[in-house]
């Protein structure tokens, strides 16, 4: 796959070859990127809720009455859930969310977002990503010359100081180095802007892999499922 390159002026010079493997894959599998999401948001959750039992809230433990003659409902501690103050009968604990995903599927979730990109033509290449004197107004004027609203930039090994503090008033416009490309990032955004180091760098990062990880099947549906699909 051929692309034009351009500048942030929106001037094109040149092209760039993006490899198939990577940026050409025909049938992108829904299925995987969306466990690859939600690998990603998984691990974003901090996990750190929690609420009093009843033997944890700062109330009696003894009964608040004695249990006949008063006229009133039997009840024991004024600790137990039904009572305003009282601890939570299933309280929530803290708990890790984040599960494992082999390193090979996300390698794979990661070409599966790029060619989905590619297929859609939401793919741009520039030269570079500078911005001069590290002026928001600047890097707008050349959002517009790209017609950008909701982007994602790859700028290379790290992001340039200015560009970073252009960015980071404009919303709906991140900035990442090449290490920080991921799955989710990409597929919110609604462009990809690739600087040439970084589909350099994409290319080194999955060179010899890329054909020796053939995605995995699809998971048959349920028996269930076809039996009741077959009767309709």
């Amino acid at each position: 796959m051929k692309l034009d390159v351009q500048s942030l002026d929106g001037k094109k010079g040149g092209s760039v070859d993006l490899d198939d493997a990577i940026f050409g894959i025909k049938e992108v599998r829904s299925d995987i990127l969306h466990r690859m999401v939600k690998y990603q948001l998984a691990k974003r959750r901090a996990g750190t809720h929690k609420t009093l039992s009843r033997g944890e809230v700062a109330r009696s433990h003894s009964k608040l009455y004695k249990q006949k003659g008063t006229g009133q409902a039997r009840h024991g501690a004024a600790n137990a859930p039904i009572f305003r103050g009282g601890g939570h009968a299933h309280n929530r604990l803290p708990r890790d969310y984040s599960h494992d995903l082999t390193k090979k599927f996300r390698a794979l979730a990661l070409r599966h977002a790029l060619s989905a990109k590619a297929n859609a033509g939401d793919i741009i290449v520039i030269d570079a990503l500078t911005v001069k004197d590290g002026k928001t107004s600047a890097l707008k004027q050349s959002l517009s010359n790209l017609k950008l609203e909701k982007a994602l930039f790859i700028a290379g090994a790290s992001v340039d100081a200015s560009v970073s503090r252009a960015a980071r008033n404009i919303p709906y416009i991140d900035v990442l180095p090449n290490a920080g490309l991921n799955v989710y990032d990409i597929l919110r955004a609604t462009k990809l802007v690739l600087t040439q180091d970084a589909v350099n760098a994409i290319h080194e990062r999955f060179k010899g892999d890329a054909k020796a990880a053939p995605a995995p099947k699809k998971r048959a549906a349920p028996k269930k499922a076809q039996t009741e699909g077959a009767a309709a």
